[in-house]
Order: C-alpha cells, then sequence, then structure tokens
C-alpha cells in the first residue's frame, strides 16, 4: 500500500513587525535548529513534521548561505542540522562548511538511515562536529516507532560509521508508553557505540503523534517515568556520558537536581524559544523553537526580511520574553513554581490544547495531584487535520487516582 505524505504548504506571509526594538529583543540567540529539508527516508509514528516530502519551496544553496552568514551576525555560537534528513539535500555538506566558515560550531540530528561510511567521512571532512542519531529503543521498538524494519540496525551502524570517521556522536531519545520501560537498552547501546551524550524528550501530540494518542504518556505516568530516568543518570555518567534532559522533561520533582545537573541554575527555567534558542525551516520561515507549529508560531521569513529584523522585531519570537503569570491557567497559574517555570515548554502545551500557559506533564503537578488522591488524564477530543506540523486537541480529565496507584515520593 503507498503512504500518501502531505506536502508542507508556503509559509512565505510577512506578518506583521513591531515598529520599536527593545533592549531584550536585541539579545540574539546563542543557538539556531535548521531544517535543511522536510524530505527525509523515514516515516516515523511521532514526527511533528509528517516529514517525507520537501517542501515546495525550500530555500536554495545560495540563501541558505546567506542565512548561516546571517546567524552568524545574530551571535548564534552553534547550529544544529536536522530534516526531514538533512543529509538528502545535495547541497548539505556546502551549508556545513558555510556554518564553520562563519565561526559557528555545527552539529546534526539524523535518523541515520543512509549515513554511510562515505557519507560520515565526508561529513567529518566539511567540519561536522558532532552528530545526534535517533535510537527510541532494543530493535523491536524502535523499528515500530520509525516504522520501517531495519531502521534501528541501520541507526547504529550510523554511530560506528561517524565515529569511525572521527565525528562524535550523541543520541536523542523519545519518551513515550512505546519507549519508556527500554531506556535502559537505549543505555547499554550508547556505551556500546561510544556516544558523548543522551538527549531526552517526551513524544508530544504533533503531527502523526497526534494520530497516535495512545503512544502517548499520560501527565500520572510521570510518577513511575521520571524515577525510572533518573535512575540511569549514575550509570550514564560513569560512562562518560552526560544526559541531557529536554525542556519538556522534570519540572521541580525530586529528581530536579539531577536532570538538570548541567543547566546552570540546577533546575528548570521556563522556555527558551525566542529567548536563546532560534528555528528556521526550510522555506525560510523563523521561529522560536524548530519544534513549534508554523501557523501559529512563524514570525516571518527570511525572503522578506533579514534574519535578526525578524528576531528582533516579529511578535510571535518576542512571546517568551513577554509572558508572565498573568498568562499562564488551569494549575499553572496557582502553581508555587508558576512564576519560575511560566508552565515550561510553550511547544508541549500548544500540541495538547492549542494555546501555551497550562503544562500537566510535570512531576511536581503529578506529585502534588497524588498526595490529594487525584491524577490527571489527557483525553483527544479533536483529531489533527494532516498537515505538517499540526497538532489534535486535548482535554484535561481530572479524577481520584486509583488505589493501585503509584504512591506520592
Amino acid at each position: 500500500m503507498t503512504r500518501r505524505l502531505p506536502l508542507a504548504p508556503s509559509t512565505h506571509a510577512a506578518p506583521a513587525l513591531a515598529d520599536e526594538v527593545r533592549p531584550i529583543d536585541r539579545r540574539g540567540p546563542i543557538y539556531a535548529v535548521w531544517e535543511l529539508t522536510l524530505r527525509c527516508d523515514l516515516g516515523c509514528h511521532h514526527c511533528g513534521s509528517r516529514a517525507g516530502h520537501a517542501r515546495t519551496d525550500e530555500l536554495t544553496t545560495e540563501q541558505c548561505l546567506d542565512v548561516a552568514a546571517q546567524l552568524a551576525d545574530l551571535g548564534v555560537r552553534e547550529v544544529t542540522l536536522i530534516g526531514g534528513e538533512a543529509y538528502l539535500r545535495p547541497d548539505w555538506l556546502d551549508i556545513v562548511r558555510a556554518i564553520r566558515g562563519n565561526g559557528m560550531e555545527c552539529t546534526m540530528t539524523t535518523g541515520g538511515r543512509g549515513m554511510t561510511r562515505e557519507r560520515a567521512t565526508a561529513a567529518a571532512a566539511a567540519g561536522l562536529m558532532s552528530c545526534s542519531v535517533s535510537i527510541e529503543g532494543p530493535e523491536a521498538v524502535h523499528d515500530r516507532l520509525r516504522g520501517l524494519e531495519g531502521s534501528w540496525r541501520a541507526a547504529r551502524e550510523a554511530l560506528l560509521n561517524l565515529r569511525r570517521a572521527g565525528v562524535p556522536v550523541s543520541v536523542n531519545t523519545q519518551i513515550n508508553r512505546w519507549t519508556w520501560q527500554h531506556l535502559s537498552e537505549v543505555l547499554d547501546l550508547l556505551v556500546e557505540c561510544g556516544a558523548h551524550a543522551w538527549q531526552l524528550a517526551l513524544t508530544v501530540p504533533m503531527g502523526r503523534a497526534a494520530d497516535r494518542p495512545e503512544m502517548l504518556l499520560q501527565p500520572y505516568d510521570l510518577l513511575e517515568v521520571f524515577p525510572a530516568l533518573a535512575a540511569l543518570y549514575p550509570r550514564a555518567e560513569a560512562a562518560q556520558i552526560r544526559v541531557f534532559a529536554g525542556n519538556n522533561v522534570g519540572y521541580f520533582g525530586p529528581h530536579e537536581e539531577q536532570l538538570r545537573r548541567h543547566v546552570p541554575e540546577g533546575h528548570t527555567k521556563s522556555c527558551g524559544a525566542g529567548r536563546s534558542v532560534v528555528g528556521i525551516e526550510a522555506d525560510g520561515t523563523l521561529k522560536g523553537c524548530p519544534s513549534l507549529h508554523t501557523g501559529a508560531w512563524g514570525g516571518g521569513n527570511v525572503l522578506h526580511s533579514s534574519v535578526r529584523n525578524v528576531w528582533e522585531r516579529a511578535l510571535p519570537l518576542r512571546y517568551t520574553r513577554d509572558r508572565g503569570v498573568e498568562d499562564l491557567w488551569g494549575f499553572c497559574r496557582t502553581c508555587y513554581y508558576g512564576a519560575d517555570c511560566l508552565a515550561g515548554c510553550t511547544w508541549t502545551a500548544h500540541s495538547f490544547f492549542g494555546k501555551p500557559g497550562n503544562n500537566p506533564y510535570c512531576h511536581h503537578r503529578a506529585l502534588e495531584l497524588a498526595r490529594a488522591g487525584l491524577r490527571e488524564r489527557v483525553e483527544r477530543v479533536q483529531a489533527a487535520p494532516g498537515a505538517p506540523f499540526d497538532h489534535a486537541l486535548f482535554e484535561i480529565v481530572t479524577e481520584p487516582l486509583p488505589s493501585s496507584g503509584v504512591s506520592p515520593a
């Protein structure tokens, strides 16, 4: 049966830009995540962009080289290339060289299906400084989530090919109901392949993940998931693997210090989208974070305005610079940590509810409710339309914690 993939529509509309540039807007991002193409050689069930086909109007090589120079001028220190699958773009190595030539670090995230020894060697020669390969579990679990038999073996081979070529390797892993009980086996692979870091993030209902609500963790699952995750840290660090909890993992539970040990403050801070991070789509659309939904959070396009002008003046990119406790709702509005956390990850909340400001995927929140004999469950009430970067809509159901539920710490 032929799988039909949606085409990403053009997003070249030019939203209004603010007249005034404030001091806070002049603080440029230090990190950029750049989607080079939406073309992909996998069909992952959790893919937020529903990657498969290239966008209809992806930037030319010349335009990409100009964007690289503009990012450096803005003060970006590191650029991570993503897709789809970045290596499916014929000029991807030219872009790697341009990033390095402009004085920035260049890293990459890949599914690894086509990261052959030849590609890995060419990437090393171009200056790629590190590459993260997506691994979701042991072979059967990984292949199920990635939608292709043989994808785990290809990903493992990608790690080895990159290491042989002299490119340091790391791993990124989605945490959901299909994967979380297999995190220890993923760590075994990291140790075997000599990875230096492990990035973890909760799966959220954007793109194809919105079509499979049964795959998503429930908020009350965090009572088991986060202690299990924290228990892996000592073994990882003994193997000199730095574990990085993504921006939607944790939030002021008893393992916060361990989960955030590589964060300067040592604890969760509010969303960094539009403050320290910028995302770039393959057609030149700029967002405060690469994961955010294009329609609501696209701030402008490099074909209409400079990267600096969009960063400093586009209202969607200013959101996290301006928001406060008054923008929160639900449990987060009354939370003790609300002023520091500000509901955490904007992408997670928007993916579930169509607006930011309330995030039930919080360890502190799950524990507080459990102490009161309650738990939260999310229930899908509207399916996603089936377009790239789309999302479903969910509602929060608060209910008694079953007597067999996990006891709060």
